[in-house]
């Protein structure tokens, strides 16, 4: 039975979500369909998190996440409150996947027919084609074992794992070493090896620091196929945040949390413009260092500073969003450009952080599938290089930093836009700080290095301060819009389980009055 069923312990809670990303708007949806009174409080004037929106002069951007993966994640999620994502947004298949260009001249297309990919990798090197066909079997294998028994039930503790039925679950995954290592056992070619990897960019990983278990990401990729919804990323946000709001949640933005006060049974939530908000339970879809460091008291920390200045974070990103005239035929709809050793690229992210001298880079071009995110006549695109978090960004370093990206895209695509811009905006390691409060500016969370992954992440609930918990990237699953969805219905069960605890034992909520003050009108 799905666990997610026995969250009746939750009706007649009150719950603020502080934090409107993906991880939140999941919480917000299990704990109001579970009866809880819910309010969602975002800083921002919009929904979605990094999922933000940009529109500007007829141009539509999605800020954030542009990769529509592992549909199924979506078909169980809205699949729990009796809905399907197609009653709210609809989906178009890519064809192709993506298009990579490498720095010499080569270019390959990923598609929907396995056949085709198989014979495009022979070409590059003899028996590639059926390795790539083993290689998805075990990724197909990870998927399935993996994701029912590692990504939805959580294990936040050591003894967990350490009983017969995981042992039996986890036989056969490649559970350590690097993803490098792994690939290298299928192929030998590094172009081939690339294509096997560019994935771990999207779990703020090198094929170096990554664990092997991701492998599962080529099942995703090659198998499940990638999509886009009509209007973007931003027509899932809104597709959830109309179901939650027929759940009954209630929606607040423009409004940055500033204090997290009390405890279960009696917290206080408050807010720049002096608003409050006084719920039994508080969960933080914030950034986890920001809710510790800034919002709670010094002793209701479960971390210190230390902590997260040892963490690896995941890469921060510069990013140009761009209006464009006429067409970029060009590129498609996702296309990826990498140098044939990118290893440099990834020095300079987790070892000597620096602006990349040769980088690896993303372009997408949603006006290739959609014509409703451009004027007519025009092209929408944006370009995305990860790069270090807590990055120096200046506007003298990104001005350069542009004019260095735009060449490096008419050089390898043929894609010259430099004289056809109409629209031009950056985004980097300043905006994801201010806009987010990302620790170190990272676009992504805590990466998914082999002591970052599973019950090396932070927990779902607070043991500092009860019946406080957290959600989205940072916890478990982890990093991405799928993973983050799952981490709400994480969530929503381990404060169930708690309220279960507390009722099973007898419990009563005793708390020291909060300091109340005039709730704003």
């Amino acid at each position: 039975m799905d666990a997610v069923s026995n969250l009746e312990a939750l009706n007649d809670t009150s719950a603020t979500v502080i934090g409107g990303g993906f991880g939140g708007l999941s919480t917000a949806c299990y704990l109001a369909d579970a009866g809880s009174d819910v309010t969602l409080v975002e800083k921002n004037e919009q929904l979605g998190g990094r999922a933000s929106v940009l529109e500007e002069d007829g141009f539509k951007f999605d800020m954030g996440p542009s990769w529509y993966l592992m549909p199924d994640v979506f078909e169980r999620f809205f699949g729990h409150f009796g809905r399907s994502p197609d009653e709210y947004y609809s989906l178009n298949r890519l064809d192709p996947h993506y298009r990579i260009y490498w720095k010499d001249g080569d270019k390959i297309d990923v598609v929907p027919d396995i056949e085709q990919n198989k014979r495009n990798f022979e070409e590059y090197e003899s028996g590639a084609g059926e390795a790539l066909e083993e290689y998805l079997e075990e990724s197909e294998f990870t998927y399935d074992v993996g994701m029912e028994h590692f990504v939805y039930e959580d294990r936040p503790n050591l003894t967990d794992y350490m009983n017969p039925q995981v042992a039996r679950h986890s036989r056969g995954l490649a559970l350590i070493g690097s993803m490098q290592d792994h690939v290298e056992d299928y192929f030998s070619n590094p172009k081939l090896q690339q294509l096997m990897q560019y994935t771990l960019v999207f779990l703020g990983g090198s094929p170096h620091n990554t664990p092997a278990l991701y492998n599962l990401m080529s099942h995703v990729d090659f198998n499940m196929g990638v999509y886009y919804p009509d209007g973007g990323t931003s027509a899932v946000v809104d597709g959830i945040v109309k179901m939650g709001e027929e759940l009954g949640v209630e929606y607040v933005t423009d409004a940055p949390v500033t204090e997290i006060v009390g405890r279960r049974g009696g917290f206080a939530v408050r807010t720049e413009d002096g608003q409050q908000f006084l719920p039994d339970l508080v969960v933080s879809d914030a950034d986890y260092q920001h809710t510790e460091q800034e919002l709670l008291s010094p002793e209701k920390r479960q971390y210190d500073d230390d902590y997260w200045e040892s963490r690896t974070m995941a890469p921060s990103a510069f990013l140009m969003y761009m209006g464009v005239e006429g067409d970029v035929d060009e590129l498609e709809h996702h296309t990826l450009v990498l140098p044939e050793d990118w290893d440099p690229h990834f020095d300079q992210i987790f070892d000597d952080p620096a602006w990349p001298d040769d980088p690896a880079y993303y372009l997408c071009v949603p006006s290739e599938t959609d014509e409703s995110v451009a004027p007519e006549g025009h092209s929408n695109l944006f370009v995305l290089v990860p790069v270090a978090a807590g990055l120096e960004d200046t506007p003298e370093l990104r001005s350069e930093y542009r004019d260095l990206i735009l060449e490096d895209i008419a050089e390898n695509t043929g894609a010259d836009l430099r004289d056809r811009m109409v629209f031009e905006e950056m985004f980097s390691v300043s905006e994801f700080a201010d806009r987010y409060n990302s620790y170190q500016g990272t676009a992504l969370g805590l990466a998914h290095t082999l002591t970052q992954t599973a019950l090396f992440r932070p927990p779902h609930s607070s043991d500092a301060v009860d019946g406080l918990y957290f959600t989205g990237s940072n916890t478990t699953p982890g990093i991405g819009v799928p993973m983050c969805l799952i981490s709400g219905q994480l969530t929503a069960e381990a404060m169930a389980e708690e309220e279960q605890e507390q009722a099973r034992t007898g419990l009563i909520w005793q708390t020291p009055p909060v300091s109340v003050k005039p709730r704003h009108t």
